[in-house]
């Protein structure tokens, strides 16, 4: 008896658990989850704008359509997808950067998105731009998924 309430108990344990990507909401239809594997040295002048609080900087090399790198203060950094995540990836999904937003270039389109965040300006129901992962090591940031 008490070995069947353990094994009921791993069973619903186990159904609890999720991927990493569940537990981060960032499960997509719209979107493919790109490999990425990307190192940045913040002594190089094309991510001097890294250095300060409000900097940004876009990788283009890798993502979907490209990502955007924000550094929100001393310590923290954000890493976002730049292909709206609200409709399928296309000629104009690629979105432009005006101080921390995120703007979608397509016709009849109005998804604005926050980078610090990740959500809709307007409307938060709307699936958030696809985050990744930041590591920093000194100067050194490394951005995966």
């Amino acid at each position: 008896m008490k070995n069947m309430c353990v094994g009921i108990g791993l069973f619903f344990s186990l159904l609890g658990c999720g991927t990493d990507e569940d537990s981060l909401g960032q499960y997509n239809p719209y979107l493919i989850n790109p490999q990425v594997n990307i190192t940045l040295n913040l002594n190089l002048p094309q991510y001097n704008d890294l250095n300060f609080p409000g900097g940004s900087a876009i990788i283009t090399s890798q993502g979907i359509r490209g990502i955007v790198v924000y550094r929100l203060n001393e310590d923290l950094f954000t890493a976002f997808e730049l292909s709206d995540p609200n409709h399928i990836p296309s000629d104009c999904s690629r979105m432009t950067i005006n101080g921390i937003e995120a703007t979608c270039t397509c016709p009849n389109e109005d998804n604005t998105y926050n980078i610090v965040t990740g959500e809709h300006k307007t409307m938060p129901e709307l699936y958030p731009m696809l985050g990744y992962r930041i590591d920093r090591d000194g100067n050194t940031l490394r951005i995966t998924n």
